[in-house]
Formats: C-alpha cells, sequence, structure tokens
C-alpha cells in the first residue's frame, strides 16, 4: 500500500514498465526510481561492464536556450567555453555563484541555428531553470522541455544495438550526436553517458519512452539497469555526483575539475573570467598551477582525490579521513566495494599537502582506521569511442 510520501513522488513514463521489470524502486530527486531489477546490483554493474544496460535518467531536467546571444549569455554563467563549442558537439560545463560554488554540473549541446540543449540534474533542476531563466532570460529564450524523457544505452556492446536500430548512429564520437531514428522513433541521442562505457544517452518524446524502452530491452545485449549500478560505474569512473562530491561548497579548482575550463576562459585567455565567481576560481587556478611548481596553499586548501583502502573494508560517503598522527584533514564523498576493480575506492576532498598520489592516509570506519592511499581516478579505464 502506497504511503503518503510515496504518492507525493512523481513517476517517469517507464515507471509502469520499471514495476512490470520487478525493479526496486526508492525515492530519489523528487521522483520514484528503480534502484535494481531483480538480477542485483552486481550484475547490473558487470552487465554494463560488458555488454549494454539501459538507464532511466527521465529525472534529469532538459531545455534549450535559443536565439543570437545564447551561447554568448550561457558563457556568463560558466567557466566553460560556450560560443567556441562548434555545432554538432557536446561539452561538460558547471553553473557557479558568486562565490564560484558549484551550483550545479551539467551538459550542453550545440545544435545548430543559435540553439542550445541543455540537461541537468534532476535534484536540482528547479532551481537551476529558475536560475538561467532570472540571470539570462531577458537575452534569451529559455525553454523547459518536460516533455522529453531520457534514456541512456551504456557499455562496449551498446553501438550495435545502436546501430542495428539506426543505421549511422555508430558514426558519432565521444561528445557528438544529432537527431535520429531509432526503430522509427524519433529521437535526439549523443554518444556520452555515465558510466565510462562507450553508449549513448537518448532524449525522446515522453510518449515514445516506453515503445523505445521495449525495443531497446528487446536486444539480446540489453537489460535494465538501476541507479545502485549507475552509481558503482560512475564512482569507478571517477565521476562527481552532484550534492555529494561537489556542490555549493566546492569549487572547480578544489574538485579536480580544471580539466573542465577550456584555455580561452582562464587567466590570459580572450576571454578571461566573466562567470560568476571568477575572481576566486581563476586565483585558484593560478594557485594549482604553482609558481615553480609550488603549490599555493593560501589560496587553495584542498583537493578531491581519489582514494583505495589498503584492506577490504568500504569506506562510505562522510567518513572521515585523518593523517597517520591523528589529525584532520579531510572527509569520504562517495566511496563502495568497486565491483569491477574488486577492492574499496572512494573519492573525497582531503587537505592539499596530503593529496598526492601515492600519499597514505587513514579513514576512520566506525572507530577503527582503515589505510588508504590516494589513487590516480578513474579506477576503471573509459572505453569512450573517440573515432
Amino acid at each position: 500500500m502506497a504511503s503518503a510520501s510515496d504518492t507525493d513522488l512523481q513517476k517517469t513514463p517507464l515507471h509502469a514498465l520499471h514495476l512490470e521489470l520487478g525493479a526496486r524502486m526508492v525515492p530519489f530527486a523528487g521522483y520514484s526510481m528503480p534502484v535494481q531489477y531483480p538480477a542485483g546490483l552486481m550484475a547490473e554493474h558487470r552487465h554494463t561492464r560488458t555488454a549494454a544496460g539501459l538507464f532511466d535518467i527521465s529525472h534529469m531536467g532538459q531545455l534549450r536556450l535559443s536565439g543570437p546571444d545564447a551561447a554568448a549569455v550561457f558563457e556568463t554563467l560558466m567557466p566553460q567555453d560556450v560560443m567556441g563549442l562548434a555545432p554538432g558537439k557536446q561539452r561538460y560545463g558547471l553553473l557557479l555563484d558568486e562565490q564560484g560554488g558549484i551550483l550545479d554540473d551539467l551538459m550542453f549541446f550545440n545544435e545548430g541555428g543559435d540553439s542550445i540543449f541543455v540537461i541537468v540534474n534532476g535534484a536540482c533542476k528547479a532551481s537551476d531553470i529558475a536560475h538561467i531563466q532570472a540571470r539570462i532570460g531577458q537575452r534569451c529564450q529559455v525553454q523547459p522541455l518536460p516533455d522529453q524523457a531520457l534514456l541512456a544505452l551504456q557499455g562496449p556492446q551498446a553501438t550495435a544495438v545502436m546501430a542495428r536500430l539506426s543505421p549511422g548512429s555508430e558514426k558519432f564520437v565521444f561528445m557528438t550526436g544529432g537527431k535520429l531514428q531509432i526503430g522509427g522513433i524519433a529521437a535526439f541521442a549523443t554518444r556520452s553517458g555515465y558510466t565510462g562505457e562507450d553508449g549513448f544517452e537518448i532524449s525522446v518524446a515522453a510518449q515514445d519512452a516506453e515503445a523505445l524502452a521495449r525495443l531497446l530491452l528487446a536486444q539480446p545485449e540489453v537489460q535494465p539497469i538501476g541507479l545502485g549500478a549507475r552509481n558503482s560505474l560512475r564512482l569507478e569512473a571517477g565521476l562527481c555526483l552532484y550534492g555529494n562530491d561537489i556542490d555549493t561548497t566546492t569549487t572547480p579548482v578544489e574538485a579536480a575539475l580544471t580539466w573542465s575550463i577550456q584555455k580561452v576562459r582562464r587567466s590570459g585567455g580572450a576571454r578571461e573570467g566573466g562567470f560568476p565567481g571568477a575572481a576566486k576560481v581563476l586565483a585558484q587556478l593560478t594557485a594549482a598551477d604553482g609558481a615553480a611548481g609550488h603549490l599555493d596553499h593560501d589560496t587553495l586548501k584542498r583537493k578531491r582525490v581519489g582514494l583505495v583502502a589498503l584492506e577490504r573494508v568500504p569506506v562510505r560517503e562522510g567518513t572521515p579521513l585523518q593523517s597517520f598522527e591523528g589529525h584532520a584533514i579531510g572527509q569520504v564523498t562517495s566511496g563502495l566495494l568497486g565491483p569491477t576493480v574488486d577492492r574499496p575506492i572512494a573519492m573525497g576532498y582531503v587537505a592539499l599537502a596530503y593529496a598526492g598520489l601515492g600519499t597514505r592516509i587513514q579513514a576512520i570506519v566506525r572507530g577503527r582506521p582503515v589505510p588508504m592511499e590516494v589513487s590516480t581516478m578513474p579506477f576503471v579505464p573509459p572505453h569512450y569511442y573517440r573515432g
């Protein structure tokens, strides 16, 4: 029997299909979402790494910015190069507040014809759309797309499935996309995802979402995958989860996301700054680059790092991190036993002095110290198709 809280949750267009497939549903970002199916998290994780997994990500927000100034004004909200993004290409972006904190991370795609397609996180979509509308809505049209569903097909066999159902889609390379027909269903797809694997994210009219999902699930390579495996896959891929690993208390530099800030927006670039929190972010970028190789600990005090436990003890979100002398140096933001690497992995923030690769620290798990080592990320090599 549904509780009042259950009835308050929104449902994606695939809700009935999830129930039919035996999914265990949980509240997530205000929606009732499948955390796993009868096969279980481990099997779903491994299937995505070896074949193809289908994810319902329709809780995420989709919107379109349009008008001759759309790229220029969207760029005033983020440290990314929007104006220089070629039609047919996609880029990762960060909405920042005036202190350089991360309001949300997102993906944006140049549709051509003065139109930018944007995907934001589900838990942030109402505030993101309001933020974008308030700041640039006078200079471009901000159109939410609530009648669109979003599916992700991920894994090494995803391309074979797409090529069979939508010939020509296999020609897309990582972070490119366009309109297509999948088994006669009109859709828009980009070759991207959140698992570290090759794959596609597919925007489709909500009314066509179930037909598309059933078509994809009818392919022998494809199985449904829930939020549980989505989380373990993205952590092995070293990808941030908004609200865990990044939020308004973290800057792009602290979060080790400086790779996403193109040269044209950095110090000395043709369009340097001009985004919220630019003074702080650019100062931290300079500190991270380091004069004569020495990091400026006054400007930049902490950094997101990958961590591997040296004992077989899972280290979860919120676990405090200490030096071996017992000094508090940070906290774990995401952590679990990585199904592919078969060892406990985590990411978290540590004081800059402890952020170097190979540095040994300890996590305090239920009062017991567990030795950990700062590791490179991703923990599993990515398999993006770059052509």
